[in-house]
């Protein structure tokens, strides 16, 4: 299978960044795409919302569905996986995309980041593949991606940011044990993560910390996401997938058009060597 034409994808925190390119990429195959997230009202501080992300990905020629939702609301989960299959009958596709960060040490991180942050990025995840999984068991080719890195107990990626760490790994150690537990019913469980940093909303808020000309543009996600969501599910799971990689195996060799600044030297992601 090389397209995603009438499957239908949920996709968590896709009102934005990598989420809306992901979101975009699925809609140029004419895919359904259900925007969940919890932006439904512009913010002059964060562009876009679930309504601006459907409109993008309905001219991109898919079909779209805008659900707001928070995903730190059990019940609100609930809703968006019954609101989805309500529309387009089925969920062939879940993308646990949305993700809270906080990049600071212990003290300097408020109990309302730390529960922020593991509300969204390891208990949205693991409740939302939950919900999502009566419909992935009767999809034809059932795909979960997590945005998430390759599992690491190397010190330095936690000691400046301890509880980042933990709530984002948390995401990787579902790949983890659902790809182990869903195996028999042929749903692919996978992880992907940029070998650069992504130019996204979340990345300007950092301040100065991070030049966006030093960075990549969300289409290499996208990209990369839609190359390991078209696999057949049975052939691909487990694995923590780097964007790159994944790339250059399906014949891209020129990188340069993902660039933001292109020729400019690029800034590693968070977790990789």
């Amino acid at each position: 299978m090389t397209t995603l034409r009438g499957k239908t994808l949920l996709i968590t925190g896709a009102s934005r960044g990598i989420g809306l390119a992901i979101a975009r990429r699925a809609a140029r195959d004419g895919a359904n795409v259900v925007i969940a997230a919890k932006s439904a009202v512009a913010n002059p501080k964060l562009p876009g919302t679930i309504h601006s992300a459907a409109a993008a990905v309905e001219a991109a020629g898919g079909q779209a569905l805008a659900v707001q939702m928070d995903l730190r609301d059990p019940d609100a989960i609930v809703m968006a996986v019954a609101i989805a299959v309500a529309r387009f009958g089925g969920i062939d596709i879940l993308v646990n995309n949305a993700s809270a960060i906080w990049l600071a040490g212990t003290t300097a991180t408020p109990v309302k980041r730390f529960d922020l942050m593991h509300q969204v990025n390891t208990r949205g995840t693991y409740l939302m593949t939950q919900a999502c999984l009566p419909h992935l068991e009767r999809a034809a080719n059932p795909h979960v991606l997590m945005l998430a890195p390759p599992p690491t107990l190397d010190p330095r990626w936690f000691r400046d940011h301890t509880a980042y760490t933990i709530a984002k790994l948390g995401m990787s150690l579902c790949v983890l044990g659902m790809s182990a537990e869903f195996a028999a019913q042929g749903i692919a469980v996978n992880a992907l993560w940029p070998r650069t940093v992504i130019a996204t909303a979340a990345v300007a808020m950092l301040g100065d910390a991070v030049k966006p000309g030093h960075c990549r543009k969300p289409e290499i996600v996208a990209d990369a996401a839609h190359a390991i969501l078209t696999r057949p599910a049975r052939e691909i799971s487990g694995r923590f997938c780097i964007d790159e990689d994944v790339l250059r195996e399906t014949g891209v060799s020129d990188f340069e058009r993902y660039a933001v600044q292109p020729g400019a030297p690029l800034l590693p992601d968070l977790f990789l060597d």
